[in-house]
C-alpha cells in the first residue's frame, strides 16, 4: 500500500493519512483529530476487476486495521460523490462497524439522472443507503474539530468537500498544481460550475491543506501525490494559477476533455456507488448483475488502433 502521512499541525488540525489505489490512481483518506482519536474515512475504494467483474475489500479492510493499530475510533464513513471510475467501500464499512456513513445531499439528483441512463426506474435510493445527506455549508464535528460541507459541483451535480479543520478534502476539482483539474465531461458535469467550485477552493486560507481525489504521477515524477496547499494552487495550477478567466479556463477544460474516453469502470461504477457501494440483490441464481447500457455515449468511443 503506497501512503503518505500528513501530520497534525497542532489544535485544530487533523492527522491525514492518504493511501492510494494504483488501478485507478484513487486517493483515499483516513483522518483523525489527535485529541479525541476520532477518526472518518473519506473515499475508501472497493477494488473492482472489470475483465473477471470481481471484487474486493482490500483497502477498507486495511484502513480499519490501520484505525485499529493507531488506537482510533471510526465515527464517520464519507464519499465526496458517486465515483466513476471506482466502486465505493461505504457500505462494506457501514456493515461491519455499524458506523454512519454520508454523501452530499445532491446525490438524489445524480441517483435520478443514472436511473434513466440505466433504465431502471426506482433502482436507487440513497436515503435508504446513506445514513447522512449533507446540505451545502453543514457542520458537523470529528471530535473537537469541525467539519464543513462545501457544495463543489462541475465534476458531478453534487460532488461536495469535506473542510476537516485546516484540511479540504476537494476530491475531483483540483489536482495537484503540475496536473491542473479534474475533468467535467460526465452526465450533468459542467466547466462553468467546476470554476466555482475551484475559486471557492481558493477563497479558503492560504494555509489550507487540499488533499487531492486523483493523482496518476506526471513524465517529471514517478510516485502519486495528493497534497498542496490553497497558496501553492492559487500560484501555480497548471489550469487555473495565476488567476485565469472563466473562459479561458473553460475553453482549456472542455477542448480536454472532448479528448478523453469514459473511465474503464464508470458503467459499472454508478449503479454500484448509487448504493454506497453495495452490489444490487442477487437473483434467482444467488448471483449478481450489473447492467450495463450501451452505445449510449458514442461520443466518447476512443478507437486504440486508430
Amino acid at each position: 500500500m503506497f501512503t503518505r502521512e500528513s501530520p497534525s499541525r497542532g489544535a485544530g488540525s487533523p492527522h491525514v493519512l492518504g493511501f492510494w489505489d494504483k488501478p485507478t490512481g484513487s486517493c483515499q483518506y483516513l483522518v483523525w483529530d489527535e485529541a479525541t482519536k476520532q477518526a472518518a474515512l473519506i473515499d475508501v475504494v472497493q477494488e473492482f476487476d472489470p475483465r473477471a467483474a470481481v471484487s474486493r475489500h482490500h483497502a477498507a479492510a486495511w484502513a480499519l486495521e490501520q484505525i485499529s493499530a493507531r488506537g482510533l475510533t471510526l465515527a464517520w464513513i464519507l464519499d465526496t460523490h458517486p465515483h466513476a471510475d471506482h466502486l465505493m467501500a461505504s457500505a462494506w464499512l457501514r456493515a461491519r462497524t455499524g458506523v454512519p456513513n454520508g454523501i452530499g445531499e445532491r446525490v438524489i439528483d445524480i441517483a435520478r439522472l443514472w436511473e434513466g441512463l440505466y433504465h431502471l426506474p426506482g433502482a436507487f435510493d440513497p436515503a435508504a443507503d446513506f445514513d447522512h445527506l449533507f446540505a451545502d455549508g453543514q457542520t458537523f464535528a470529528l471530535g473537537d474539530l469541525p467539519v464543513r460541507v462545501m457544495l463543489h459541483s462541475g465534476h458531478t451535480l453534487g460532488s461536495v468537500s469535506y473542510v476537516v479543520g485546516d484540511a479540504a478534502f476537494v476530491h475531483d476539482t483540483f489536482m495537484q498544481p503540475d496536473v491542473g483539474t479534474s475533468r467535467a465531461d460526465f452526465p450533468g458535469g459542467n466547466s462553468s460550475e467546476l470554476y466555482d467550485s475551484l475559486m471557492s477552493v481558493l477563497s479558503l486560507p492560504d494555509e489550507t491543506r487540499v488533499f487531492v481525489g486523483h493523482d496518476y504521477g506526471t513524465k517529471d515524477r514517478d510516485d502519486p501525490e495528493w497534497e498542496s496547499t490553497v497558496a501553492q494552487q492559487r500560484a501555480a495550477n497548471a489550469h487555473v494559477g495565476g488567476g485565469i478567466s472563466r473562459a479561458d479556463f473553460r475553453a482549456l477544460r472542455d477542448a480536454r476533455d472532448a479528448t478523453l474516453p469514459l473511465p474503464e469502470r464508470i458503467l459499472h461504477a454508478l449503479q454500484v456507488n448509487l448504493r454506497a457501494g453495495r452490489m444490487p440483490e442477487p437473483e434467482a441464481d444467488g448471483n449478481v448483475y450489473l447492467k450495463i447500457p450501451t452505445n449510449v455515449f458514442t461520443d466518447k468511443f476512443k478507437d486504440p488502433t486508430a
